[in-house]
């Protein structure tokens, strides 16, 4: 008795689907494989008479599917907006751009189960209902994760080769060496002498940077020196001709080194000594109450808690850089902490809490207007971007944008629970608030669900006079 044949699944003109591109390797400005997936994709949409949305185009760049840790955020969206009904057809140059792995086909055959899943390529149309289609895809995504181990096997072995035989890594240039990793590059080699000099004669990784900046030297990327920088030029084995292999000493590098082992040696002594002094520092550094929460005006960055001198502060964390983005502004830290301290006290002795707080579901009209507003100028920038008036890659970046402050406006809207604010509530606020069992990072989350943030403005008074009127604290959604 023969098997009666699955029947073919019906296309309705102008059907929603979605399309998917990835590419493994790519450098940040570089789309050039997944805009190419992307058009022979819409080209496959343009002839079986499918509708691509713009919300509908998935993209993963520089995103291994072999990989079984590695996090693909288009790949989930896709999924999820698939169990949402959103479409029934997904659009991929190849199987394999989707899924190198067998646990990613059975979650697209287990959304499929419930929505009939087709799924569309370059070469063939695969129904994910149909038994025989589900059975040539599992054949070729264990072909492909097959192919996947096999490659990874054979670079192991020429990586863990190349490092026996002293032989410097591939990738991205060093500096003080040409691409290939052995030559000296003459002037770069003098720079990194002298950032070692200088730290060994006692001059810090900010200090070192700073000077670097003025005489306009740039590291290998083309971009300013900075304590990172110079910490990780310091931490280099590479500069001391020693090859590194899975994090370990794999032994002396063949290429010459710019270092000499004695220099190496002295650096490499004093760094963790100094990363056992802060280690200690750590240890014994005060806690800063409005970690996470204050922000500088200006720059729009976190501002964190330092020392500036003996006075606790927080400072705007672009204190390091040493281009015009450079900013030192700062605030006592104790004067700051009694302020809002007292801000949250006032307004949890005048809260009544009891499971939710009620007026979340009540969004203010402010807020329900401006996510409106958002979703009016996301579909205009839909309609400019099927008109061809604004290009993909503007139109990525800019859905971007405002897709981000629709999420934020609605995480603000939603209903939050208050188990945090149990027994901290009412009359009592101050006392629960100073109880001998309260600890400072709870009084940190406390704050962190009133208040989205404390903005710190340039203050008008004498240096030395404290400006109140530079604090701005912006209360959460209660």
């Amino acid at each position: 008795m023969t098997r009666p044949k699955h029947r073919e699944p019906t296309i309705t003109p102008g059907e929603p689907a979605a399309l998917y591109c990835r590419i493994s390797q790519a450098d940040d400005d570089d789309q050039t494989g997944v805009d190419r997936q992307e058009r022979i994709c819409r080209e496959i949409a343009e002839r079986r008479g499918l509708a691509i949305d713009p919300s509908h185009v998935f993209v993963d760049n520089s995103r291994s599917a072999w990989r079984r840790n590695r996090k693909r955020p288009g790949w989930d969206q896709l999924l999820e907006r698939a169990r949402h009904r959103e479409f029934r057809h997904i659009i991929a140059y190849h199987p394999d751009r989707l899924m190198r792995q067998p646990r990613d086909l059975e979650e697209l055959l287990q959304v499929s189960d419930d929505h009939e899943i087709v799924l569309h390529g370059e070469a063939n149309r695969r129904n994910l209902s149909d038994p025989d289609d589900r059975f040539i895809l599992r054949i070729e995504i264990a072909h492909a994760c097959r192919s996947s181990d096999d490659t990874s096997r054979r670079l192991k072995s020429a990586l863990a080769e190349r490092a026996e035989a002293g032989m410097p890594h591939s990738g991205k240039r060093r500096y003080g060496y040409e691409a290939d990793g052995m030559t000296i590059k003459d002037d770069e080699a003098e720079i990194v002498r002298e950032v070692f000099d200088r730290y060994l004669r006692g001059q810090s990784p900010v200090a070192i940077a700073l000077v670097l900046h003025k005489r306009g030297i740039k590291t290998v990327y083309g971009k300013e020196w900075t304590q990172g920088t110079v910490r990780a030029l310091l931490d280099s084995r590479h500069v001391a001709a020693i090859r590194m292999h899975q994090g370990e000493e794999a032994g002396p590098g063949k290429w010459p080194a710019i270092i000499d082992a004695g220099t190496w040696a002295e650096a490499r002594a004093r760094r963790e000594y100094r990363s056992a002094i802060h280690q200690t520092n750590l240890e014994l550094r005060r806690f800063y109450l409005l970690r996470g929460l204050v922000m500088c005006k200006r720059c729009g960055t976190l501002m964190s808690g330092t020392k500036v001198g003996a006075v606790p502060s927080y400072q705007c964390t672009r204190k390091s850089r040493n281009d015009d983005k450079k900013c030192v502004r700062r605030i006592a830290a104790v004067k700051l902490e009694e302020f809002v301290t007292e801000a949250a006290i006032d307004l949890l002795s005048r809260l009544t809490v009891s499971g939710q707080l009620a007026s979340a579901t009540t969004p203010t009209n402010a807020s329900t207007e401006a996510v409106e507003a958002d979703q009016r100028q996301l579909a205009e920038l839909n309609h400019m971007w099927a008109a061809k008036e604004v290009s993909t890659a503007e139109y990525r970046v800019m859905r971007k944008e405002i897709t981000d402050r629709i999420a934020k406006a609605q995480r603000r809207l939603v209903v939050r629970p208050v188990k945090l604010l149990e027994g901290m509530t009412g009359p009592g606020a101050k006392a629960a608030w100073e109880a001998e069992g309260m600890t400072d990072e709870r009084r940190n989350a406390v704050l962190r669900f009133l208040f989205s943030g404390v903005v710190i403005d340039a203050s008008s008074k004498p240096s030395g006079v404290f400006d109140w009127d530079r604090i701005d604290i912006e209360q959460n959604t209660l």
